[in-house]
């Protein structure tokens, strides 16, 4: 298991609460059992909104809940999910210490509107910060078998962003990108939650991966038809917009950095209806022009799957860009409100973000290793120029803080022991050590003071690095 420390880096870094960074490390390591075990990885399909943070968009709400559509509905019975599940469990522990008591195990099975058998699960856990006293948290399972499927799932890959990522990652069945945007859309028109209306309007602003309109109506008529429901119209939502209002804060405040205003995303649904609807297609600024020798640093094959760490600040001005908010900038020991629009490399290799000064409109640029803070503000902002920061993510970032390892499959054994970060003799015996290391060649520096600043250094090769800011790997 992860060193506590690690958690609450990554939760200092995103600016959410501890807990729940612990919860989505567990989740990742609950994937890691469900699809490493033989008698369940080829038929569970994984959906909803976690699946899109851990397999779609690094950079997107954290999720809570395990939602699975299920091939076989007999192993929607109790026997076999506890037998399964407390197989994992051990698994999980030996490779992890993540603690999965078999007394926290529970299965409601019931029958669905649809006369069909479905599941409501509950697995405890016992993480890196979790009390050692009063009740464990738990991880939700929804399991229904009589789900609609359009598409073929696909194996993706998981977005575990912690050092004990297994060697070659966790991979995942999954609703490909089409089905989930359909679901989520369908789910939309049906309940009308806060989460479905912010992953329906993301997934629309995507545009860099975003389907046809035409797949997706097709999907999603499907889906209906499916569920016994109209295909959705605006003036069907209308009716829920009060209520929508009223819970927005209290089902996403705690699931992201900064939470938009409820407005931002209901004043997107005519134009995402619109689309559906005719096909007409959004008007997007062009982008900013690009100077000689720049590149953009988009996501991979439009896909986002490999990012890992990156730069200390980007994850928080990724998501502002994706959620169409300010950013206050630390640079140049000033404090500046910007809109964020793009990252771009430049012909001597420097990782340039380029913005517009929220004051005065004015566009500047700003060395990414320069950048001295970032927070997310809850001010708005309508976009002058393509943003082409999304939450798929650039792929120039750091890999993870420490090297991978491999997992064992179910059947094998190994003492269990606690993986804590790897420690070295300094020779200052007084006051915590921050450890910072380079994104670019992973050296790691060691700091009296919380100090992410670098000295000038080269890589492997001795050729000088340009990386000038590091990332917290460790405090000793």
């Amino acid at each position: 298991m992860i060193d506590r420390r690690e958690i609450l880096a990554m939760a200092a870094t995103v600016s959410l609460r501890p807990d729940v960074i612990e919860k989505d490390y567990v989740l990742g390591w609950l994937l890691a059992g469900i699809y490493n075990h033989p008698a369940i990885n080829k038929d569970w399909i994984f959906k909803g909104g976690t699946c899109l943070k851990k397999c779609y968009f690094e950079t997107y709400r954290f999720s809570e809940d395990l939602d699975f559509t299920l091939t076989d509905e007999s192993q929607i019975k109790e026997d076999f999910l506890r037998n399964t599940f407390e197989t994992i469990a051990e698994w999980v522990y030996e490779q992890t210490g993540i603690e999965v008591p078999k007394d926290g195990l529970s299965f409601d099975i019931y029958t669905n509107p649809r006369g069909k058998t479905s599941c409501q699960g509950k697995v405890s856990y016992r993480g890196p910060v979790s009390p050692t006293s009063g009740g464990y948290p738990k991880v939700k399972l929804d399991l229904t078998a009589d789900e609609k499927l359009v598409l073929a799932p696909a194996l993706q890959p998981v977005y575990h962003p912690y050092s004990d990522e297994p060697n070659g990652g966790i991979q995942a069945l999954c609703y490909v990108y089409e089905e989930v945007f359909g679901e989520k859309f369908r789910a939309l028109a049906e309940r009308t939650r806060p989460r479905d209306l912010y992953d329906v309007v993301n997934l629309f602003r995507n545009s860099t991966i975003k389907p046809a309109a035409g797949v997706l109506l097709d999907i999603l008529r499907q889906k209906c038809e499916f569920k016994g429901i109209a295909v959705p119209v605006l003036a069907d939502l209308e009716s829920h917009k009060e209520s929508l209002e009223g819970s927005w804060a209290n089902m996403l405040g705690h699931q992201l950095p900064n939470l938009p205003p409820v407005e931002s995303y209901w004043s997107e649904l005519p134009a995402i209806f619109e689309w559906i609807e005719h096909g007409h297609e959004p008007v997007i600024p062009t982008a900013y022009p690009l100077r000689p020798g720049e590149t953009i640093i988009r996501e991979r094959s439009g896909r986002s799957l490999t990012v890992r760490h990156g730069a200390q600040y980007l994850e928080i001005i990724r998501f502002a860009a994706a959620n169409r908010l300010c950013v206050e900038l630390d640079y140049g020991h000033k404090t500046r409100v910007i809109e964020p629009y793009s990252l771009r490399q430049t012909q001597d290799g420097n990782v340039i973000l380029h913005a517009i000064r929220a004051d005065d409109g004015q566009h500047r640029s700003y060395r990414v290793d320069r950048i001295q803070g970032a927070r997310v503000t809850n001010r708005v902002f309508t976009p002058k120029y393509e943003v082409e920061l999304t939450s798929g993510g650039p792929v120039v970032l750091a890999p993870t803080v420490a090297e991978s390892r491999k997992i064992k499959s179910f059947g094998t054994s190994r003492p269990r022991a606690t993986r804590p970060f790897s420690r070295r003799s300094h020779s200052s015996s007084f006051g915590p050590k921050y450890i910072f290391q380079c994104p670019y060649c992973q050296k790691k520096f060691t700091r009296s003071k919380n100090d992410s600043k670098l000295n000038k250094h080269k890589d492997k090769n001795g050729w000088p690095c340009s990386g000038r800011t590091g990332y917290l790997t460790d405090v000793r």
